[in-house]
């Protein structure tokens, strides 16, 4: 068995409405609610997971979405844009639905010789959609409004602005076994070969950058895929040894996991594969009712009239 990171798992953020997050990445970006569950340390609080049909690690963008919570702002010491891959051709018919759904945008653009649109979701978190040199293959989930030339593949690359990037950078390379694929200006490109997709870690250098304030709109933290529990207890061995705190073993009910700050400050989790989505209800019936972890089970009934409506 190979010890590998193999790209991202998942990449959470924080929002504010709950119905207007779930409005908008069901409907306008298309895509599927795996899983509408709690936060294990906030019950009364959803934890929203979107992806693709069945979940798939490399897909999954997950929410906290908090009513009322302020504003955060981009800055360093943070994930400052999640990057999806779309298929060539589709940045236009994007171009329309944001401008038809009043969502903020910017004109398409490149870098590293590829075309991309950026936008911001209701709470003001960055996104963009990048069509990558070399086509994403990865079967998305489609509804009646977005087919297969225009669906969200999967991430395809995040971006970490940091004041000074060596340490971060240290992690990525010694820890994570990514490597340097290009550099623009103060934008420098990571890249695993471990997986085709979702593999790709921007680090921008600001060092006058104001820090950021994690907050609605924000990323809370990005996760790093690995196959299974064995990996994992070998990442946290390696994390160990290079002098960083990392927590213990963490089951999340959909993968097990581990948490640590890397040096810049942006807070990173390895997840496992296993076990998946599918664990509590079949894949027709993934994100159709309110999963709830066995200690808050006997809370069913109220939680279920505190929790936000969807419908």
């Amino acid at each position: 068995m190979e010890n590998k990171i193999k790209g991202f798992h998942h990449i959470t953020a924080i929002a504010g409405d709950a119905k207007k997050n779930y409005d908008f990445y069901t409907r306008i970006l298309g895509l599927r609610l795996v899983k509408k569950t709690v936060n294990f340390d906030d019950p009364e609080t959803y934890h929203f997971y979107y992806g693709d049909e069945v979940g798939t690690p490399g897909t999954i963008l997950t929410f906290f979405p908090w009513d009322g919570i302020s504003s955060g702002r981009r800055g360093s010491r943070q994930v400052t844009e999640i990057g999806y891959a779309v298929p060539a051709g589709s940045l236009d018919f994007w171009l329309d639905r944001l401008e038809k759904n009043n969502v903020t945008y910017n004109k398409p653009s490149e870098k590293f010789g590829e075309a991309y649109l950026t936008f911001l979701d209701p709470d003001g978190l960055k996104i963009e959609l990048t069509v990558p040199k070399i086509a994403d293959e990865r079967k998305p989930w489609t509804t009646n409004e977005l087919g297969e030339q225009q669906a969200l593949r999967g991430f395809h690359h995040i971006t970490i602005t940091t004041n000074k990037m060596d340490t971060t950078v240290k992690v990525l390379t010694d820890i994570l076994g990514y490597r340097l694929l290009q550099q623009e200006v103060n934008r420098y490109r990571f890249i695993t070969d471990t997986v085709a997709q979702a593999n790709v870690v921007d680090v921008v250098e600001v060092p006058g950058e104001h820090v950021g304030h994690v907050a609605g709109g924000s990323v809370h933290h990005v996760a790093f895929r690995v196959e299974n529990e064995e990996v994992l207890m070998h990442y946290r061995e390696k994390i160990q040894e290079a002098g960083l705190h990392i927590t213990e073993k963490i089951n999340r009910n959909y993968f097990y996991s581990l948490y640590f700050r890397e040096p810049g400050g942006v807070l990173f989790e390895l997840a496992t594969d296993n076990p998946g989505f599918s664990v509590d209800e079949p894949v027709d019936q993934l994100g159709t009712s309110l999963k709830l972890p066995a200690q808050y089970e006997a809370y069913r009934e109220q939680l279920e009239k505190v929790l936000p409506a969807l419908d």
